[in-house]
């Protein structure tokens, strides 16, 4: 009698020492935040806001085997004197009122996405979850009312019940399900991860192709106004009677081919810029957009990467973690769990059918074990698809393995093919700039038709456009291979710096 009337004594207590606040309480909202406040401080685990800082180092702390596959190729230029200068140097375009770098573009866009607005509501929603597996630490507590049966004359008295339950031991079911519930947070760190580096790797792509598409005009305008003036010269000649009368003609089909080929690239320029307009916010038709010279050195072409930093990678194994967790979670769910159970009872109208006394008050504490002992082979069922998911996940750390392989040796080969390509074209470029004025001096003698002479025009203006292709072909693979292998954060700055109130620790 003692104990049930020390439960009694401290199920009173409690219940105090939750509503004693009320009967100072100034209105209704201020009692319900009371309450509100006292159940959270009491029962309910207390969440913090670490999510939302990533330590890349935690991350990035385990080994990708690579021992099934061959050595990563170390990517190397063939270079002789000024050669490798010459392909990556930035052309100036023409000035305008405002210049931005990769970095400060990059920097805006990452900073109002909405794709990785997405993937950090997502990032704190599991963190909530977290908070919600550690509950089962906590007491639950429990009540209601109830009528008696309501086919017997008891059914015009009430029961009213509380009761609670804690958790002593489950073989760690409960620790299982936080661990699982982590493992996942930092699967959805990985995917936030992902989403700065695609758009990173969106908007550097987009300034490359920007400025490609300027220089690509600027040939094109001059390529107008060099056919333009030849067109000039075969109609004096023609009006003179020195030429034939359809030396103008085809001057003229050369001119209107030359403006139609402007307007498909303007077209092209104008494509990007809305792009870029759409990630950046703002118009950038007046933006001199500067690609850094150093984007060979930061790319770390000459280097392994570390795989363990690829955020695609941390994804995957990220992936394994949770599969692990998931397998141990299912073998432990075969084992008992130990409760406290208390419950407390008190009859209104009648009799408390606990012990059967009129308006009788009844409590009890008792230790409860319970276990599901067999559900139709479902655990077993469960266990196996944990064990298939764990080996899922392992093989998609190899292959996202191999796929960065193999996106760093396309990158190697492009890379050199348009280095040697360069060099050809940059010969090309003396070749015809050599014809044109040849075929200039032996046009006034009369030897070469207006035809070879437009013909040298146009080789020199597309030997001219082939070397801009090339060389912003260059920064592509580089700006891709900076994705590629994880290293974006790096290169533009984006380490430790808030985004949207998310934060890499490097």
């Amino acid at each position: 009698m003692n104990k049930r009337y020390l439960l009694i004594k401290t199920i009173l207590y409690l219940i105090c020492a939750f509503y004693m606040p009320l009967l100072y309480a100034a209105s209704v909202q201020e009692t319900a935040s009371l309450v509100k406040k006292n159940l959270e401080n009491w029962f309910s685990p207390k969440s913090d806001d670490q999510f939302k800082t990533v330590d890349l180092k935690q991350l990035s702390n385990f080994d990708v085997d690579t021992s099934k596959y061959d050595d990563l190729p170390v990517i190397g230029l063939q270079s002789s004197g000024d050669s490798q200068s010459a392909v990556l140097a930035v052309n100036p375009a023409s000035a305008f009122s405002r210049s931005l770098n990769l970095s400060e573009a990059i920097k805006i866009a990452v900073q109002r996405h909405p794709e990785i607005s997405q993937n950090i509501a997502s990032l704190a929603s599991q963190n909530a979850s977290i908070d919600v597996a550690k509950a089962a630490y906590y007491p639950q507590l429990s009540g209601g009312i109830s009528t008696g049966d309501m086919t017997s004359g008891e059914r015009g008295q009430q029961l009213l019940n509380l009761n609670a339950t804690q958790m002593v031991y489950d073989f760690g079911k409960t620790k299982s399900s936080v661990d699982l519930q982590q493992a996942k947070l930092a699967l959805q760190q990985a995917e936030v991860l992902v989403a700065i580096d695609d758009i990173s790797l969106e908007v550097a792509n987009a300034i490359v192709n920007l400025k490609r598409y300027e220089e690509v005009c600027r040939i094109a305008e001059q390529q107008i106004a060099g056919i333009a003036k030849i067109a000039e010269i075969a109609d004096l000649r023609a009006n003179a009677g020195i030429s034939s009368q359809a030396d103008p003609v085809q001057a003229q089909s050369y001119l209107e081919s030359a403006q139609s080929n402007l307007i498909v690239q303007q077209t092209q320029l104008r494509q990007y810029q809305q792009k870029l307009r759409t990630l950046l916010g703002f118009d950038v038709s007046k933006v001199d957009w500067q690609i850094p010279e150093s984007l060979v050195k930061d790319s770390r072409i000459y280097q392994a990467p570390e795989f363990n930093t690829i955020p695609g990678i941390i994804s995957a194994q990220a992936e394994v973690n949770v599969a692990k967790i998931q397998k141990r979670q299912t073998e432990l769910s075969r084992y008992p769990t130990l409760n406290v159970v208390g419950s407390l009872s008190q009859a209104v109208n009648g009799i408390n059918p606990n012990n059967n006394k009129d308006n009788g008050l009844y409590s009890a504490v008792k230790l409860e074990a319970s276990s599901n002992f067999f559900q139709g082979g479902a655990i077993g069922a469960q266990s196996r698809a944990a064990s298939y998911a764990e080996e899922a996940a392992k093989a998609k750390v190899q292959n996202s393995y191999l796929d960065i392989l193999e996106q760093i040796r396309m990158t190697e080969e492009q890379v050199q093919h348009m280095q040697r390509q360069m060099q050809v074209l940059v010969a090309r470029q003396a070749t015809t700039t050599r014809t044109k004025e040849l075929y200039q001096e032996q046009y006034k003698l009369g030897t070469r038709t207006v035809v070879d002479l437009l013909n040298a025009e146009q080789s020199i203006h597309s030997a001219n456009m082939d070397i801009e292709n090339t060389r912003y072909d260059i920064y592509a693979s580089l700006i891709q291979l900076i994705a590629t292998t994880g290293r974006s954060r790096d290169v533009y700055h984006l380490n430790q710096l808030s985004i949207q109130g998310f934060e890499v620790q490097p």
